[in-house]
């Protein structure tokens, strides 16, 4: 819908458009520029007073002879730099509610837009998930332009871009996507852009997640992720000098990286602020951590089913202090218990937190333990697979550790070693089929296909020295 040169009728347009009046928050202000009359929408809440203020008192000085068209009224009479303009009114109407100004001047067929927006934002602080002993304390935070800022404090190369866009049809969320021009694969990009123009939905309902799912539909039985997401903008700015793409949601503090695999997941921020051989050995033993995760639990089952080897007799209960209830069972019943205590932790007051992790974990696996349901050796065991999946430094692949978790041990527990082997058969299948967001990677490079070079920078963590910007292999 054009703007048209009669003031008039296109604030009618604007109240056909808007609940003005039964909106509260939806302001619209008629003055006069010099002998003109003008019009301003916008947004209480979003707008910041002092700029508002500022350019209202500067335009209702002007002298009735000035000209009142808008570019020159953007190149001589307001004093901000933030300033566009159109000649589509649902263009103007739609920026207003991202938070913009939209002025409008009888006579002109072009609006001012001005971008005095202010969202509410909390200062940056420590991530919640990605916590290290040394480094800095910003995470990002729910503003995408505060995003961006941190992240370009890290990185001040030439070629980093930020590319703006808009999906959901009712919430216009902006999202924008960063890479480095000189590093970043054109062809992911191009992929990226036109999956980002396809979807069309009403609104990205829970932010990075929701973009993750419209972005790249997986199979409902495979739970391994696609893209890695991270808080922290010392995270992002090193993928971005591997040549990653990155994905900002405005109203969420966390960034989507693609394309990754199997590999990044075993890597930490925590690894770079150590000493390189402490960090090294600490990745190893978060590899360790993840097969503990995985096969501890069934192994063990399997060991006391088939094999009862004398060097591993103390992780055996004798036949009658096995419980009242069979292994395969009570191994089922603490997985369920584990989960509980770790959802009902999510919703306990933080005051009661720590007490009631105390009782659900001390008291009643001792209850549990004397009253004869469970042996302290299934608790042990399946206690140590819980400490060893939180090892997993992303809550997406622990999750999935998890799934492969109980899948093998209800296949191991019904099947025998036959179950076993089956379920370990499923999970590398799944490891070599699955691939990259663009299809071209596989899930396991670089150990198929083999690149020995990007595979030690996965594995080992190199001195900072001797690691330089470098174009991502595929």
């Amino acid at each position: 819908m054009n703007i048209r040169k009669n003031l008039t009728e296109n604030i009618t347009a604007i109240e056909h458009l808007l609940p003005l009046e039964k909106s509260f928050d939806l302001i619209g202000r008629s003055f006069d520029i010099g002998d003109t009359p003008a019009y301003l929408l916008f947004v209480d809440g979003f707008a910041k007073d002092d700029i508002m203020v500022h350019v209202l008192k500067e335009l209702q000085g002007t002298k009735p002879e000035i000209p009142k068209t808008a570019p020159e009224l953007l190149l001589k009479r307001i004093p901000y730099i933030e300033t566009s303009q159109t000649d589509d009114l649902i263009h103007g109407v739609d920026m207003v509610l991202c938070g913009q100004l939209f002025l409008l001047i009888d006579g002109a067929q072009q609006g001012v837009l001005i971008d005095a927006r202010e969202y509410p934002v909390r200062s940056p602080s420590e991530s919640h998930i990605e916590k290290v002993t040394r480094g800095p304390r910003d995470d990002l935070v729910e503003t995408i332009v505060f995003n961006t800022a941190l992240i370009r404090r890290r990185i001040r190369d030439r070629a980093l871009t930020f590319e703006m866009h808009t999906i959901g049809s009712s919430s216009k969320t902006d999202v924008a996507v960063g890479y480095i021009g000189s590093l970043v694969d054109s062809h992911l990009l191009d992929l990226v852009r036109s999956r980002l123009q396809s979807i069309n939905v009403p609104a990205l309902t829970m932010g990075e997640k929701s973009l993750e799912e419209l972005l790249m539909k997986k199979k409902w039985y495979n739970p391994l992720p696609r893209f890695r997401f991270s808080e922290r903008p010392d995270t992002i700015a090193a993928h971005l000098l591997e040549g990653h793409i990155i994905l900002l949601v405005d109203t969420s503090p966390t960034a989507l990286i693609l394309p990754t695999s199997v590999f990044y997941f075993t890597q930490y921020i925590e690894d770079y602020y150590q000493n390189p051989l402490v960090g090294t050995i600490t990745r190893f033993l978060r590899f360790g951590a993840t097969l503990v995760a995985t096969f501890a639990v069934p192994l063990y089952l399997l060991l006391c089913m088939y094999g009862k080897p004398t060097w591993l007799s103390f992780l055996i209960p004798p036949p009658n202090q096995i419980g009242s209830i069979p292994l395969f069972l009570q191994l089922i019943l603490l997985e369920l218990g584990l989960e509980g205590l770790k959802m009902s932790s999510l919703h306990t007051p933080q005051n009661l937190e720590a007490a009631f992790s105390i009782i659900g974990g001390l008291i009643l696996g001792d209850f549990a333990v004397t009253i004869g349901i469970l042996c302290t050796q299934s608790i042990f065991l399946s206690v140590s697979s819980a400490v060893a999946n939180h090892c997993v430094p992303n809550p997406e692949m622990g999750g999935a550790v998890r799934i492969f978790r109980w899948l093998l041990l209800i296949l191991s527990g019904l099947l025998g070693i036959w179950g076993f082997a089956a379920g370990c058969a499923a999970l590398l299948i799944l490891l070599l089929t699955t691939r990259t967001f663009d299809g071209r990677m596989r899930y396991l490079w670089p150990l198929l296909p083999f690149n020995g070079k990007a595979l030690a920078h996965l594995l080992f963590r190199y001195p900072a020295a001797s690691v330089r910007d470098r174009r991502r292999n595929k």
